[in-house]
């Protein structure tokens, strides 16, 4: 069925044109100064460079933009489920033919021309979801609905992960942002949260063993009855009951550590965080049985999956990740020093946004970016260019400009009078969104190097018409939307 789409009704958003404009000139003039060669200079038009080429790239993308603001916005409803089943293909017809470049096998040539179908399935999985939401009395928690839109997303991401782009492939699974917003429940969500920190505390403390389990392993069993208990506050509010699951848990450990600084007994604190563990669980299941209410019932179930969860972390760190992705992981996590390895992106990132210091070294005057210490600095890394050439008020003015742009987009996904418009708007900011966090936090050290592009100012055609058709297909939506 389709959505209630509109007749033209309003104006194009101008701001929103006017602040990607500002991008993607600032973008085009930071991969000129990133990929200035001092020794053989070339000019800012000059197509054999990258500046030029990206140039290219911006035009197309204007004509792009040009050519998505005369369709009318039916057709993106009509023919989401087209594209959607276009873009799997696709992707697998990639991973199937495409070649081995940089150890990633999603980039389709041909000829003189490389293009990353990845980045265009971005628009088409926020299109597939806001069809599917606009459906007449859809309901997101009945369970046929929730598993059809966690397959929409669940099955780009895994194809693009055989294709060994895991960057891109958890860009897709942003979109949690955009269930949220439509009544995903917000104890799923700060589950995918938990397991994250789960990973991260697991991974970190790992390599010492202080009984049956590592440290980290018993760190996080800790932090897991911690976030058990606040669960059960936040749904069930009873006080009692979370005074009896950190009681149960602080008795355990308490009598751990007695019996061990005493000298009765050496406590393995694995089996204390174990049994503490498992003792809430059983309380949970009695609470269930007792009341007969299954939000208990579901806390038991949160407790031991993420124990599972945890405890598969290992395999997945050392038998699903790649060698130079284990390494990064370790690197941005403190584990281990590599600065002529896996840490060099980083380091040498830190050094040229330092050097920028307040106020920056000048246009083109940069040294770090300028004697290529910084790899891949006109793309993934760009930022460094900005940092070390315009210092922090430069990198300070890029960041605000873009919260700008994201509150201006949660702005007009709001005012949509459609669920097409509205969940397609907010597929376009989560998108966004974490392209932002993800890449500041690679070339400041806060997030592992996975290779995500900073949006409209790193080089690539893929990546721009990517993000132009994923941005201009909204605005046309908003264009056409009913006044109030």
């Amino acid at each position: 069925m389709h959505s209630d789409i509109t007749k033209e009704k309003g104006r194009i958003d101008w701001w929103t044109v006017l602040l990607y404009l500002i991008f993607v000139m600032a973008g085009w003039l930071n991969i000129y100064a990133a990929s200035f060669d001092l020794e053989n200079a070339i000019g800012l038009f000059d197509l054999s460079g990258r500046a030029g080429m990206q140039l290219v790239w911006i035009g197309s993308s204007l004509v792009i933009a040009f050519a998505i603001m005369k369709i009318e916005p039916r057709f993106f409803d009509s023919f989401s489920v087209l594209f959607y089943v276009l873009g799997i293909t696709l992707l697998l017809a990639t991973l199937a033919v495409a070649p081995d470049i940089k150890g990633s096998r999603s980039w389709l040539v041909l000829g003189p021309i490389r293009l990353q179908p990845a980045e265009f399935m971005k628009f088409i999985v926020a299109l597939a979801i806001a069809k599917v939401f606009s459906r007449h009395d859809f309901k997101l928690m009945e369970m046929r609905n929730l598993l059809l839109v966690t397959a929409i997303i669940l099955v780009p991401t895994l194809i693009v992960i055989l294709q060994s782009e895991t960057g891109t492939a958890l860009v897709y699974l942003s979109l949690i942002i955009v269930l949220y917003r439509e009544g995903l429940p917000g104890g799923i969500v700060f589950t995918g949260l938990a397991m994250i920190v789960y990973f991260v505390v697991g991974l970190k403390f790992s390599e010492e063993e202080i009984g049956i389990f590592s440290r980290g392993e018993v760190y996080t069993i800790i932090i897991i009855i911690v976030f058990t208990a606040g669960m059960v506050w936040s749904y069930v509010k009873r006080i009692r009951v979370v005074q009896i699951i950190l009681g149960i848990a602080g008795a355990i450990f308490l009598v751990s550590y007695l019996l061990s600084y005493t000298g009765w007994m050496n406590v393995d604190y694995g089996i204390s965080a174990i049994l503490s563990l498992g003792l809430i669980t059983i309380y949970l299941l009695f609470l269930s049985l007792r009341y007969w209410k299954r939000i208990y019932l579901m806390m038991a179930i949160f407790a031991v999956g993420s124990f599972v969860f945890l405890e598969s972390v290992e395999y997945v760190f050392d038998d699903v990740l790649q060698h130079h992705q284990r390494q990064r992981i370790k690197v941005t996590l403190g584990m281990e020093e590599d600065l002529l390895g896996a840490g060099y992106h980083i380091g040498q990132s830190k050094i040229a946004i330092g050097s920028g210091a307040f106020s920056g070294k000048g246009y083109l005057n940069g040294t770090q970016t300028k004697l290529k210490y910084v790899p891949e600095q006109d793309t993934d890394f760009i930022f460094c260019t900005i940092g070390e050439e315009q210092g922090f008020i430069g990198a300070s003015a890029v960041i605000i400009l873009f919260l700008v742009f994201i509150m201006r987009l949660i702005f007009l996904a709001e005012r949509q009078k459609t669920v097409f418009g509205r969940v397609y708007g907010y597929g376009v900011i989560s998108i966004f969104v974490f392209h932002l966090i993800v890449n500041l936090g690679m070339v400041l050290g806060l997030t592992p190097v996975i290779g995500i592009p900073l949006p409209f100012f790193s080089y690539g055609g893929s990546s721009l018409w990517g993000f132009t058709i994923l941005l201009f297909i909204f605005l046309r939506i908003d264009k056409s939307r009913k006044p109030f």
